[in-house]
């Protein structure tokens, strides 16, 4: 079973991560949404409440599992026995940051891999 982790601040959750978690659900047998509970920017709404609306986003598929973590992205996954991790792409300057992190990572875990989705041409201009 291939376990993937698709983490992020959701704040709040939109059709961009609704459209990043769906394709990748066709991918992998189980898909964790990690809300990350512990950001250092400024958030609309608290972890409790973006842990609710993405809980109730995806409520009927029992393949996805939603949890707030914080700490180490590569640390959670090893915590939930996750062998990647889920990003979504909307410009090229998300992957000149997305591909930074990931080889950072790969040099904590290089047993967890990164997999990039180019977000839906109708999501581009949604912000992470």
């Amino acid at each position: 079973m291939v376990r993937a982790v698709f983490p992020g601040t959701f704040d709040p959750i939109h059709n961009g991560h609704i459209d990043i978690a769906r394709r990748a659900m066709r991918l992998f047998d189980e898909l964790i949404i990690a809300v990350y509970d512990e950001p250092s920017k400024s958030l609309l709404l608290s972890p409790p409440e973006r842990l609710k609306l993405v809980h109730q986003t995806f409520a009927d598929d029992d393949r996805v599992r939603v949890t707030l973590f914080s700490g180490l992205i590569v640390n959670f996954c090893r915590e939930v026995e996750a062998q990647v991790i889920v990003r979504g792409l909307r410009v090229f300057s998300d992957f000149e940051l997305e591909f930074r992190m990931a080889l950072a990572n790969h040099r904590l875990a290089p047993e967890i891999d990164v997999i990039a989705l180019i977000t839906s041409e109708e999501n581009s201009f949604l912000s992470g």
